[in-house]
């Protein structure tokens, strides 16, 4: 049984437009998911993207674990800074009583 990270635990809102493609005016975004459950961690930390250079965390958040945030997405942080998805991982143990999330860290 895969548990899910509690929703009292979730006490931030944040906004999610996500990412869509790029084009010829730089990339676009769908329309905006209002009010996502998630708990962000505005601690700025060294991180590594998926290309494999080293970057500074605007943010790191962590939401239900079905949660769907594209890389590239924008996300607007709550303390009014916009920050771009990064990096994305689903964190789950089956069979371990261990809540289920998603995790992404932003630049």
């Amino acid at each position: 049984m895969v548990t899910r990270v509690p929703e009292v635990l979730l006490r931030h809102r944040i906004r999610i437009e996500p990412y869509l493609a790029d084009t010829a005016y730089g990339p676009t975004h769908g329309h905006a998911v209002e009010a996502v459950p998630a708990l962000v961690d505005p601690s700025p930390r060294m991180a590594r993207a998926p290309d494999g250079r080293e970057f500074t965390t605007a943010a790191t958040f962590i939401a239900a674990p079905d949660f769907d945030c594209p890389l590239g997405s924008r996300i607007p942080l709550p303390d009014g800074r916009t920050a771009i998805a990064t990096t994305v991982a689903r964190h789950t143990a089956p069979g371990l009583p261990v809540p289920a999330c998603t995790e992404v860290t932003t630049e």
